[in-house]
């Protein structure tokens, strides 16, 4: 991703081209550099190459769909992915989310819609281990910083961004770090589904609980056989099962 305080970057990929020039004057206009491609494949080569802040994915694009299409991305970046779609279905959206995109939109959108999707993703933290840096680094325990959180066998270091079950680290998307994380800190209590949008994702777009759902979902996976520790209440929330 781009250095601090070098303009932030965006890959659009879209094949409706009135869709496509109405992302970009929106992402210019909150002083995104945009690089646009019309398929799935020129997607996945534009960020290799230009290594962007952020990509706007439609779903239904010729050849690899957007589902396809964020999958490989994600298997090399962890950059943010909106996935857009005239689709309404709520199957398309969770494959999309469980695929790794971090938010949706359904056409047709608003440009101040769009904008403010994008601003509550950009103030989330932006560091955090992908699949590939997880292999290459050490499985030991994080060394201590300002906030290390443990619960069971599961520890987060906060500042470093690194999770890990029984001493081996777990590769987290930023958003299921996140979640971990805000789920670890106050283990007694219970969290709503809006209370966690609102803390993790910064929206309090109400309708948008499935996010939520899925991305819990996903971590679950990943926390193996500790995935029991996050508990469901029933009708509210999650929050983190007792020791």
């Amino acid at each position: 991703m781009s250095a601090p305080g070098n303009e932030r970057r965006a890959v659009v990929v879209e094949d409706d081209e009135d869709v496509r020039s109405l992302i970009e004057f929106t992402l210019t206009s909150q002083g995104f550099e945009v690089r646009s491609v019309d398929t799935g494949l020129a997607g996945v080569e534009a960020v290799g190459t230009f290594d962007p802040d952020l990509v706007t994915l439609d779903l239904g694009l010729p050849g690899i769909d957007g589902i396809e299409t964020c999958r490989r991305i994600r298997e090399t970046s962890d950059v943010y992915i909106v996935m857009i779609t005239a689709r309404d279905e709520e199957i398309d959206r969770l494959i999309g989310l469980e695929t790794g995109a971090d938010d949706f939109l359904s056409k047709p959108f608003s440009p101040r819609e769009l904008q403010a999707r994008v601003n509550a993703l950009f103030r989330r933290p932006r560091r955090t281990t992908t699949s590939s840096e997880a292999e290459a680094t050490s499985a030991a325990p994080p060394a201590l910083s300002n906030e290390v959180l443990d619960h069971g066998p599961l520890k987060v270091d906060v500042d470093g961004r690194r999770a890990f079950k029984g001493g081996t680290e777990l590769s987290l998307t930023r958003t299921e770090f996140d979640l971990l994380t805000e789920l670890m800190r106050t283990p007694a209590r219970v969290w709503t589904r809006e209370a966690l949008l609102r803390s993790v994702w910064g929206t309090d777009w109400a309708t948008d609980t499935h996010l939520v759902e899925v991305h819990v979902g996903n971590l679950r996976r990943k926390l193996g056989d500790a995935s029991s520790l996050v508990h469901t209440v029933r009708g509210v929330g999650y929050r983190m099962e007792a020791r």
